[in-house]
């Protein structure tokens, strides 16, 4: 489907509808999520403004068409999630009496394999050579590699959090998180992450336990003291890949996919590794078992085992 503009627009959408936009993104209770949303947003805006079209009136056949033109180059799980964030817009505004109804509603979503994931992840000796190359880098890129691998977390989660987060409970080295539904979680860092992260933040970890460091300061900073930027944490991530000599889109995830699939291989159960990402679904955790379809593993085994 072809559209021609069909009107010629000086204001564009995201500044015409600004304040509703802003109003929708504070109604996230997730900081991730907000990101993610806003940045499909945006996309859209401008899609709506190379048209001529305002984001208020449209009807479903533009958003048929804006579907379209996405699956040319984006993968399903990309368009079902931009899909998501602009329906997630519409169901905002029309409840607020500023749209009629939501068109993004009806149109069809690819379907995604809830037990499948793209996510290239590391072998044990590309994980150990990222993490070679982290350190050499310097040792913020050595810290944030180190929570990143040993802890599971995301990009964001660990950019978000404090030295407030940083702490002890029950024995344990721990940092609190917030997970994509925006409630906060406690995990575990394991030694190589903390003598990383103390070498990093400068400290024996003491001060941190007891509060001397103050609160709400971001733990990865750039030099001017500002939060670490997410999309600049990126490029390092895969500069520091392309450096230890590993081919393909490296990515932070990466890096929690293979936490993931590591774990299971040492192993973890599905049920504590769930735990450990923050999963709410179980099938998700599911997708890193990449074993799980080995007969070796059949439960007929273990049937006839008990019966024998």
């Amino acid at each position: 489907m072809e559209l021609e503009p069909l009107t010629t627009r000086s204001t564009p959408n995201h500044q015409l509808h600004g304040q509703l936009i802003a109003a929708w993104q504070l109604a996230q209770t997730s900081p991730n999520t907000a990101r993610v949303y806003t940045r499909s947003m945006l996309d859209f805006c401008a899609w709506l403004d190379g048209h001529g079209m305002d984001l208020l009136t449209i009807k479903r056949p533009i958003v048929d068409a804006y579907r379209h033109a996405l699956a040319v180059d984006g993968a399903p799980a990309t368009v079902a999630a931009k899909l998501a964030a602009l329906s997630s817009f519409y169901r905002y505004a029309a409840s607020a009496d500023l749209a009629q109804g939501n068109p993004v509603e009806l149109v069809k979503r690819p379907k995604i394999n809830p037990d499948h994931t793209e996510t290239a992840g590391l072998t044990k000796d590309q994980a150990r050579a990222l993490l070679a190359s982290a350190k050499a880098d310097g040792e913020r890129s050595f810290a944030l590699v180190s929570l990143l691998l040993f802890t599971g977390i995301r990009i964001g989660e660990a950019l978000n959090a404090t030295t407030a987060d940083y702490g002890h409970d029950k024995g344990h080295r721990t940092l609190k998180v917030r997970r994509k539904g925006g409630e906060a979680d406690r995990v575990a860092v394991p030694a190589p992450a903390v003598e990383a992260l103390n070498a990093y933040l400068g400290t024996t970890g003491r001060e941190l336990v007891v509060g001397l460091t103050g609160v709400g300061l971001p733990i990865f900073t750039t030099s001017t003291g500002k939060q670490w930027n997410q999309s600049e944490a990126f490029r390092t991530i895969q500069r520091l890949a392309h450096k230890a000599g590993i081919e393909g889109k490296i990515s932070p995830h990466s890096l929690r996919h293979t936490f993931a699939t590591l774990a299971l291989g040492a192993g973890a159960t599905l049920h504590d590794l769930q735990d450990s990402m923050g999963h709410a679904d179980p099938r998700t955790t599911r997708r890193y078992d990449h074993a799980r379809h080995t007969l070796e593993k059949s439960a007929g085994y273990d049937v006839a085992k008990a019966l024998s």
